[in-house]
């Protein structure tokens, strides 16, 4: 019988050492797995904050040079726009204030940031209008300058919103800008590749069909990571800012989606084809031999520097294939997202469904963009209905 007990006694004991054991693991686990979807999400917001330091600062360097009151409009804004887009307005800002520097009779040679109010006031509509007039052609530093009705448009647009916000404040006594007529914008044919362009664009992209000798060179090596961001790109209609951002943990092949940091920061999951994930993991296979520089381990798409790739990068990938492969179109990476959006709306004719999965907040804009295939619906059924049979 005390044989029986200590026999209970150590089963109890061994169960209870399990138990604990168990225990212990699976919190160890949990933490593991806690602490590795922390450094996760920690990496994504690093990648997103060092982009907006590096933006933040660009705008310093740029404000610096304008007038203090600049900054207050720019501050204005903060929470309503990323730091690209306050750059822009710093840009389209600055390049006013040095044509008053350089140009203006009345405040030519005055150094731009001792540019007052009271000098802002003694601008008319005229001065603007000559503004306009100048930047459609200009020379500075020995390097000629050109600026179509859609660039002078913008430029346009920044400088009303500044002074709007300007007169608001009681700083100016009128905003002359209202006066000024904007640019007409003649409406543009909407680039974008038909199925057989797509085909034979990534044809071009797998094979290197059409690259010179120098480029060759380089093709083999890169091919598998081309033919993975192009492909991803014309099966999900991304932006380039949002391919560039994606990291190794924002790929899902379970679910076969990806998930993009939109324009405002918003996250969202985009869905790809079976075609892109089979390209996106034959390239995930040469991705496991490179190491990447310091700082660059969680980038989905690797430079050949093993550094992330770059917008411009991007570009000028686009640019190489397209020139061989559709000459007559000036392919960009958002020309792709044009093309996407075309085929998915004439395959489903669902206008909702394209802006969704563009991620437009206002379906006016998608529209915008494809009514001329419903002009192109409207003109093929324009005997659909039979008044009498023949």
């Amino acid at each position: 019988m005390s044989s029986k007990a200590n026999s209970s006694t150590d089963t109890i004991s061994s169960n209870k050492l399990t138990s604990n054991k168990i225990s212990s693991d699976t919190i160890s686990s949990n933490k593991v797995s806690s602490d590795k979807m922390s450094v996760n999400k920690q990496v994504k917001v690093s990648y997103a904050k060092e982009l907006s330091k590096k933006q933040i600062i660009r705008l310093r360097e740029i404000t610096a040079e304008l007038p203090p009151y600049v900054n207050l409009f720019l501050r204005s804004i903060e929470e309503t726009t990323q730091p690209r887009t306050r750059i822009a307005y710093a840009y389209d800002i600055k390049y006013f204030f040095e044509y008053l520097h350089e140009e203006n009779p009345y405040l030519k040679g005055k150094s731009i940031r001792e540019i007052s109010f009271d000098d802002l006031n003694k601008l008319t509509a005229l001065d603007f209008e000559e503004y306009m007039s100048f930047i459609t052609l200009y020379v500075r530093d020995g390097r000629e300058y050109t600026n179509d009705a859609r660039s002078k448009k913008r430029k346009l647009c920044a400088l009303r919103v500044f002074f709007a916000y300007l007169y608001k404040h009681d700083m100016i006594k009128e905003n002359v800008t209202v006066k000024v007529n904007m640019p007409k914008i003649r409406d543009k044919a909407i680039i974008r590749m038909d199925a057989n362009e797509t085909a034979d664009f990534l044809d071009h992209v797998e094979y290197g069909i059409g690259l010179t000798k120098n480029q060759q060179r380089f093709h083999e090596k890169l091919k598998g990571r081309d033919l993975a961001v192009l492909t991803l790109m014309l099966s999900t209609g991304i932006r380039v800012s949002e391919l560039v951002g994606l990291n190794l943990n924002d790929i899902d092949f379970n679910n076969m989606r990806i998930k993009v940091t939109r324009k405002g920061g918003n996250e969202a999951f985009v869905f790809f084809s079976d075609e892109a994930g089979e390209a996106v993991q034959e390239y995930l296979e040469e991705r496991k031999k490179i190491n990447p520089v310091d700082g660059h381990e969680d980038a989905l798409f690797l430079s050949s520097q093993r550094k992330r790739l770059g917008v411009r990068s991007v570009e000028l990938l686009v640019k190489k294939y397209a020139l061989t492969a559709t000459p007559q179109k000036h392919i960009t990476p958002h020309k792709l997202r044009s093309t996407y959006g075309t085929a998915l709306y004439q395959e489903t004719g669902d206008i909702y469904l394209v802006a969704d999965v563009l991620g437009h907040k206002d379906v006016n804009t998608t529209r915008k963009h494809y009514a001329d295939m419903d002009e192109n619906k409207k003109r093929a059924n324009r005997n659909a209905v039979k008044l009498r049979e023949d």
